[in-house]
């Protein structure tokens, strides 16, 4: 059982997901300020060009600059850059001004970092104005169904423009992708006139609020049931279902607290979860453990045995603990949204089909992430070595103060 949670409060939306009671994925957005900066769309000026870097520093109207790299300047499609790649200076100069897209928020001391690729995420597709190309979703089921995909997004795109069917977009109708398209289109349009007239550094564009993304973005055919403890949220989300995703609402249920009765996120712990899920050191059921270290850019990941010794032999107590620490390894790497380079230092096995078992799972469990992530192999030293694109500063639970019946 597969269901989704949501927890309004005054200030704070709160979204998880959980399978079989364990949480899989968290969300957490500060209602004063709806929606996520990644995604949103400037007016921009240049402030310096750095031709040793091949890149470009741009004012967003934040306190940092952003970062521009050479090849967010260029086309989008490979196909339609030039053989080589040109100066940045060739390009862009201080004064210019641009419309640029957060790609990524800042992070740490560091600024955002943008491009001129643009995109607008639909509930079927994303759309990319000048992206000349077409991108199916990798967890469509069958090879048959991608290509109707492909044979559609060509079908329902302008000359020059740039489609991604996202998987909600499997089995729909060839009407209802051309009016999500259609949609994001004139809205495109809309920005591109407001940006004419605009002075930089103005926003243009900010992608939609958490509940707006929860239809659009969350709501997949795989969640049984969605639970809503927030009479205003649960309204906007069945008006927006009703418009983007009306097969699903059957599944959407308003949660009523009885007097003195647990809350919504109580009943499935969510809270106790995440601050389990944020400690350095994480018990496995198993008995084993794991250690976590973790820097802005590396995270550490030191899988033991701990208490758990077995039935059989060393082996065979390896790869098991090993296998369970995978899957806590995939689900604790959204949890905590970590990002950058992982390394994992998995217990030692002799067996090679066990080490090939172990990375097999992983990067199974890692394509359903929702943030990119890879699995690029084992070191020669047999460290297991991932990446993970962080593009938003990480998320804290709430204290114990905030995180119990509706406020």
């Amino acid at each position: 059982m597969k269901k989704m949670l949501v927890h309004g409060q005054k200030d704070m939306l709160q979204i998880a997901i959980v399978s079989d009671n364990a949480l899989y994925e968290y969300y957490m957005e500060k209602t004063e300020n709806a929606g996520q900066l990644v995604g949103s769309i400037i007016k921009a000026r240049v402030i310096n060009v750095l031709p040793g870097m091949q890149a470009a520093f741009v004012d967003i109207g934040l306190p940092k600059n952003a970062f521009l790299y050479i090849d967010d300047v260029l086309h989008p499609h490979l196909e339609r850059q030039p053989k080589e790649k040109p100066l940045i200076a060739e390009l862009l100069q201080p004064g210019q001004e641009l419309l640029v897209q957060v790609m990524k928020e800042p992070l740490g001391g560091k600024g955002a970092r943008v491009t001129t690729h643009f995109s607008l995420p639909g509930r079927f597709l994303v759309y990319m104005p000048i992206a000349d190309y077409i991108g199916v979703s990798k967890k469509v089921s069958t090879e048959a169904e991608r290509s109707r995909m492909r044979a559609v997004g060509d079908k329902i795109r302008l000359p020059g423009e740039g489609v991604i069917m996202r998987t909600a977009a499997e089995g729909e109708s060839v009407e209802s992708l051309q009016q999500d398209v259609q949609f994001l289109r004139e809205h495109w349009q809309e920005i591109r006139h407001r940006g004419e007239t605009a002075s930089a550094p103005t926003l243009l564009h900010r992608d939609a609020d958490l509940v707006h993304r929860l239809v659009r973005d969350l709501l997949t055919t795989e969640i049984d049931e969605i639970w809503i403890d927030d009479g205003s949220v649960f309204r906007r989300t069945k008006a927006m279902m009703k418009r983007l995703a009306p097969a699903m609402l059957p599944r959407l249920r308003l949660f009523v607290p009885q007097i003195g009765g647990a809350s919504l996120f109580q009943q499935e712990r969510i809270h106790e979860q995440l601050q389990e899920a944020s400690q350095r050191r994480f018990r496995l059921k198993s008995g084993g453990d794991l250690v976590w270290d973790q820097t802005e850019a590396l995270t550490v990941i030191d899988v033991n045995t701990g208490s758990f010794v077995g039935s059989s032999d060393l082996e065979d107590t390896v790869f098991r603990t090993n296998l369970e620490a995978a899957e806590q390894i995939a689900r604790l790497l959204r949890l905590r949204d970590a990002g950058g380079i992982i390394i994992v230092d998995f217990i030692d096995m002799e067996e090679e089909r066990h080490r090939e078992q172990v990375m097999h799972l992983l990067e199974r469990l890692a394509r359903s992430d929702r943030t990119k992530c890879q699995v690029v192999g084992w070191t020669r030293l047999g460290l297991l070595e991932m990446t993970r694109k962080k593009v938003r500063e990480q998320k804290m639970p709430p204290s114990k103060e905030t995180s119990g019946g509706r406020d």
